[in-house]
């Protein structure tokens, strides 16, 4: 199975930002984990700040791949684009969430992509991307 990580913006600082929330560990390093623990799986990794290039993304993989895990960081509370590009492709999209975002800021608890995707992980640290990928692999 071919799969895509996408992580949106801010997310490049996992490691550095904010360690009681989001934990002392880069992505780089965790992606190293889940590539050992899906052997046998293509797994692929793209960070962006920029809007338009998540829903590029999106687009390129979104009628090639099996499953997209994508953590839109704060655009899950403000991008319809991003909700269009996901409902315009095939491919299907687990969001992630690092934190339980219903634990946070009243801003947090509304996701405008939720209703386009597979489903929906959050609260697991890390962890929720690998929740997600047993999914996609599950079928």
């Amino acid at each position: 199975m071919k799969i895509q990580i996408i992580n949106g913006p801010n997310l490049n600082l996992l490691g550095v930002r904010e360690k009681s929330i989001y934990g002392d560990s880069s992505f780089e390093t965790y992606f190293a984990t889940l590539k050992e623990l899906f052997v046998g799986h293509e797994l692929y990794y793209f960070q962006s700040n920029k809007e338009g290039e998540i829903i590029d993304k999106l687009h390129e993989v979104g009628f090639e791949f099996d499953g997209v895990v994508l953590n839109a960081g704060a655009y899950t509370h403000t991008s319809i684009a991003i909700a269009d590009a996901i409902a315009a492709i095939n491919t299907p999209v687990i969001e992630v969430h690092i934190s339980n975002v219903h634990k946070r800021e009243e801003f947090r608890h509304k996701s405008m992509l939720a209703a386009s995707c597979r489903g929906v992980i959050a609260g697991f640290g890390m962890d929720s991307y690998r929740l997600a990928l047993e999914n996609i692999v599950a079928g």
